[in-house]
């Protein structure tokens, strides 16, 4: 064999190597961030459109499997109560165990403990913007939490439950999950609303979703890359003039 056709022989072993770690890697990133979104993540089917604008009806949820302990005022949790009937319900929190929730002051709005509330998520249908259609005021017991939908003026929430005992609150046993992104349609990160992080306990750390998403995206590009690499270094090997005064060129002697 000659010097040259030993050479690009080399070239083309390289290359199939350096393909085969490229494409390996990005498999190892591709199917390890779909196996960790599926240990982390649980999807939900939103039932009713009680979270609209948020959420709508229909919509497909990613919700973190977390403990209830786990919970901030402001998250959006899918959790089911046999008091508030068979299905999953998606809500918002508003308060957690010892707050007094109550609705409304003067500017209509809701307040935690005597701290008002800027509610940019909500759907501003009840009249004069008020954040209830009718006052209340709840004490939230240890251990439960106050749920409120993001559409207020019909939604089916603590509000309503407050007619079935003194606080209309869930147990934090109950929740299932916390959003964190609508995945369809269109997909997009659920934010923590600020107007929760001056209270005690502010909000919660958003999930490791943008990260596996992160994962998934770059090993696909490298599986890409590797698969197109490993040709790219072969052909260029072979493109080259063997050097002067070899065998190939040197005339017969």
């Amino acid at each position: 064999m000659s010097r040259a056709a030993r050479t690009n022989d080399g070239r083309g072993r390289l290359g199939s190597r350096v393909s085969g770690l490229v494409v390996a890697l990005g498999c190892v990133l591709f199917l390890g961030g779909f196996a960790w979104a599926a240990v982390e993540y649980q999807p939900w089917t939103v039932p009713t459109g009680s979270m609209t604008p948020t959420i709508k009806a229909g919509d497909k949820v990613l919700a973190q499997r977390i403990s209830g302990d786990e919970v901030h005022r402001g998250d959006v949790v899918v959790f089911k109560d046999s008091e508030w009937g068979d299905l999953p319900l998606v809500k918002r929190v508003v308060g957690i165990g010892g707050d007094t929730v109550a609705c409304c002051d003067k500017q209509g709005r809701m307040s935690v403990d005597g701290r008002p509330l800027d509610e940019p998520y909500t759907d501003k249908t009840i009249g004069g913007g008020r954040a209830a259609n009718a006052d209340f005021s709840a004490k939230v017991p240890a251990g439960e939490l106050f749920m409120l939908g993001d559409e207020r003026a019909t939604s089916l929430d603590s509000r309503v439950h407050l007619q079935d005992s003194e606080q209309g609150s869930v147990p934090r046993t109950d929740v299932r999950g916390r959003v964190d992104a609508v995945a369809w349609p269109p997909a997009s990160l659920m934010a923590r609303p600020g107007t929760f992080a001056a209270l005690p306990g502010g909000t919660s750390s958003p999930g490791p979703l943008r990260l596996m998403a992160v994962a998934v995206i770059a090993g696909a590009v490298l599986i890409f890359l590797g698969a197109a690499l490993g040709p790219l270094l072969s052909r260029g090997g072979r493109g080259r003039p063997a050097p002067a005064g070899s065998r190939e060129t040197a005339g017969a002697r």
